[in-house]
């Protein structure tokens, strides 16, 4: 009784590789504090990693791989619902569904749909990619999910989800909640360390620029001492000062020291030592989560046993929402 009182929490994150730094603070490390007062449903959507070329082969060991990631950053599958979006049946239902009512212009003109033409040109663009946005709408609409944790690059797809909930509740009556999305304020956008004008990415052409949360401390040591920085070498927090103030931002998010007292800390002294300290500070952070995840990814077994238990619960859900969706469009159940 006590978890249908609560409001449910729907995110979701793609199995297409390692989370980095920003992904942890600014989204992963924020999902696990809602998981005590919140019903909350942590996604793995393989569904979507097939719009693009791929090999099955590692979508398969991405799935383990994302599903420790999401132990080791603190998402307790004891205490929240793990699940596989392909292993749910309704999501690809409800897509189609909806698909039915959303005009074909507001995917053509969706900004990541643009973006991902362009990049996969010269493979060929799949309808897939098109729809994307409408099985992410589904995704969040077959939970009825009070709240939906993205980043800003998602707003759009979520103006969409609501858009397609607002208008199935015209046409059909009242049957899905409309979503909120929850975009964090701060942390949000750690920068890339060679480009501090683009966000940290797993598809920067420069991988020095991404710090991983499964990255050796060597390795993150490497890349935070490469760096760009920018002229002078006072470290300050300025608008023409990217760099240092990306380094700035990551080692406010590591430590909890404000930008005033990081100021006054290195006061008088070079980016040499400052990147040191971020170096160390980021080490230190992330080991807890480095050695979490590596206990959990040998595991196959328990990775399986949680992944389907948090599935087996998503389908409980998404089927009461379907049953309601289907009755509602007038389609038999016969099954």
């Amino acid at each position: 009784m006590e978890s249908e009182a609560k409001k449910v929490v729907l995110t979701c994150v793609q199995p297409t590789g390692r989370l980095h730094l920003g992904n942890y603070l600014g989204a992963v490390k924020n999902w696990s504090e809602l998981i005590g007062t919140h019903e909350c449903y942590f996604g793995i959507v393989d569904m979507h990693a097939i719009t693009i070329p791929y090999v099955p082969a590692d979508l398969r060991k991405n799935v383990y791989e994302c599903a420790a990631q999401y132990v080791a950053c603190g998402l307790d599958p004891e205490k929240s619902s793990i699940f596989l979006q392909s292993s749910v049946v309704g999501h690809a239902e409800l897509t189609w569904i909806l698909s039915c009512i959303c005009p074909v212009g507001n995917l053509e003109r969706m900004t990541q749909f643009k973006d991902k033409a362009r990049r996969h040109a010269s493979s060929g663009i799949c309808s897939g990619l098109l729809f994307y946005p409408v099985l992410m709408a589904a995704d969040i609409l077959i939970y009825n999910a009070d709240m939906v944790p993205v980043g800003q690059d998602q707003k759009q797809h979520m103006e969409l989800a609501r858009d397609l909930a607002q208008k199935f509740n015209s046409v059909y009556s009242d049957t899905f909640k409309i979503p909120e999305a929850s975009i964090p304020k701060a942390g949000a956008r750690v920068m890339s360390l060679q480009s501090p004008d683009s966000k940290m990415s797993k598809s920067d052409s420069n991988q020095n620029g991404t710090l991983y949360i499964t990255d050796s401390p060597d390795v993150l040591r490497k890349k935070i001492m490469s760096a760009v920085t920018d002229s002078g070498g006072e470290v300050r927090a300025a608008a023409d000062k990217p760099g240092i103030t990306n380094l700035m931002n990551i080692y406010s998010a590591t430590t909890g020291k404000s930008f005033e007292l990081i100021e006054s800390e290195f006061s008088g002294k070079g980016y040499g030592e400052f990147k040191k300290a971020v170096a160390e500070a980021v080490v230190e952070r992330l080991k807890p989560v480095r050695e979490k995840y590596e206990e959990v990814v040998a595991d196959k077994a328990y990775i399986e046993s949680f992944l389907k238990r948090g599935t087996e619960a998503a389908q409980r859900r998404a089927s009461r929402i379907m049953s309601k969706v289907r009755r509602k469009v007038g389609f038999l159940d016969l099954r």
